[in-house]
């Protein structure tokens, strides 16, 4: 039997990172994965994947509606599918790879099959060629998520789909339905809605991306209807799902009690994901799990079970890979006798659609619930010259600061490349900046970062200077 230091379950970018950590720190490391291919949800059928088909999306789109201002004249762009998946296929099959030569380079052992526990140090693995068991000291839990659903929705990965069968389509759909306005829901649906397909979101709450600040899903939801023309639907609680021959009926209740029907060639189901724990054997190693179906964790991200721990989608938090990742460098450290550091109050969030959207800290709503003074500081992108330039004038940029202190408490934005933006507001809030800090770094002329630079000085003392 093999035994190993440290045993990671899952490939996904909290348990390879996990893994090559450990490896770094001297420790004897396995990962085991149930298919053929690494990196997880993210690498295979998540982040990865869905940024491909968003960057398609968006060169087509442009070549529609946006070469004409440029002085750029072209016969009318057409889609092909095909060669549309083949590309995303190719970046999936590069990046994986890249992993492979990680596992490589750091000498991990990577066992392909199902992963369950044995007893606390013993884990059994079902493969192709046989079952084996190896022995670890530690085993890191990494085996993320999968898609939710609704109990009265009857998923037939046809018609009525999940994120996964959205990313290979064989087709742009005429008409697609989008039950729930989250990230992966309206990154899914710009992709389709920009390729021509007439986009419906049926949202339960009252405003878009709901977990994040009520300004920035405001803003997002007047794009989205003025640019891709999305019928949103909010206050909308689906009551039924049915599939009928090539068609789907989506029945709603409105905020006024009445009924809606939704009609469209395919149904994105886009609830949320839930933990993915089936079949691990939890109960033989005494593993705990909360009433959510997460596996339970203290502050070092162990396990009821003291040499067991579990990071990434499957325990609490925010279901996002580079939180993941940064749980998986955590626990290497922690197990390696460390001090490591983790601040979940400062990890980003982001979401890919055109505007992207991007946010760090509190919300305004989570300041005026907790009873926080603050003061607040905004900046549009249509008096930026860099983003007149690239004709990208949607959105803005928000900074929260102490009232007092003029600490940064959050940083909301929603605008060309927020994305790669918002890590200027997560360095400084690393650093506890104040607003005025911000204010006074000289930022480069013309950059979308100048937003940011004006935003706080709007917060410090509402002198922004260019509005």
């Amino acid at each position: 039997m093999e035994k190993y230091d440290v045993a990671v379950i899952g490939s996904g970018p909290g348990g390879y990172v996990a893994a090559i950590r450990c490896a770094q720190l001297g420790l004897k490391t396995a990962i085991i994965e149930k298919y053929n291919t690494l990196g997880g949800t993210c690498l295979n059928v998540g982040c990865i994947p869905s940024k491909a088909l968003l960057d398609s999306s968006e060169h087509f789109h442009n070549a529609k509606h946006s070469f004409a201002d440029h002085g750029i004249e072209i016969d009318a762009p057409k889609i092909n599918v095909s060669q549309l998946m083949k590309r995303k296929n190719e970046v999936i099959d590069q990046t994986c790879g890249g992993i492979d030569f990680l596992m490589k380079k750091n000498k991990i052992d990577v066992i392909q099959g199902w992963a369950s526990f044995a007893d606390a140090t013993h884990i059994n693995i079902a493969k192709e060629d046989g079952d084996i068991q190896i022995e670890a000291a530690k085993t890191i839990i990494a085996t993320g998520s999968k898609p939710s659903s609704l109990p009265f929705i009857s998923i037939d990965k046809e018609r009525i789909i999940t994120s996964t069968e959205a990313l290979n389509l064989t087709e742009v759909p005429k008409r697609l339905i989008v039950i729930g306005g989250g990230v992966i829901g309206l990154e899914l649906g710009s992709v389709y809605g920009r390729l021509g397909s007439e986009v419906t979101v049926v949202e339960y709450a009252d405003a878009l991306i709901p977990t994040m600040d009520k300004a920035l899903g405001k803003e997002l939801r007047k794009v989205l209807k003025k640019d891709l023309k999305f019928d949103i639907n909010l206050n909308c609680g689906v009551t039924s799902v049915e599939r009928k021959g090539d068609e789907v009926v989506v029945k709603a209740t409105n905020k006024k009690g009445e009924e809606e029907v939704f009609t469209a060639d395919y149904c994105l189901v886009s609830v949320g994901r839930r933990a993915f724990t089936d079949k691990l054997g939890l109960e033989n190693a005494g593993v705990k799990v909360d009433d959510r179906g997460r596996v339970d964790v203290n502050e070092h991200l162990q396990t009821s079970v003291s040499n067991i721990f579990a990071i990434g989608d499957v325990v609490r938090g925010a279901m996002l890979a580079h939180k993941a990742e940064e749980e998986g460098v955590f626990v290497a450290e922690f197990m390696a006798g460390e001090k490591p550091h983790m601040n979940y109050d400062l990890i980003p969030g982001v979401v890919y659609t055109w505007p992207e959207v991007a946010a760090v800290g509190k919300t305004e709503e989570q300041l005026k619930a907790e009873g926080t003074k603050y003061k607040a500081g905004s900046f549009p992108f249509k008096a930026s010259g860099r983003a007149r330039a690239s004709n990208d004038t949607d959105g803005f940029v928000k900074v929260l600061a102490d009232a007092n202190t003029d600490e940064i408490l959050g940083v909301h934005m929603i605008g060309p490349r927020a994305a790669d933006m918002i890590a200027e507001a997560v360095v400084a809030m690393e650093y506890r900046a104040s607003a005025e800090d911000i204010a006074r770094i000289c930022h480069a002329h013309p950059t979308f970062t100048e937003a940011f630079k004006e935003a706080a000085l709007d917060a410090t003392d509402k002198r922004a200077l260019h509005i």
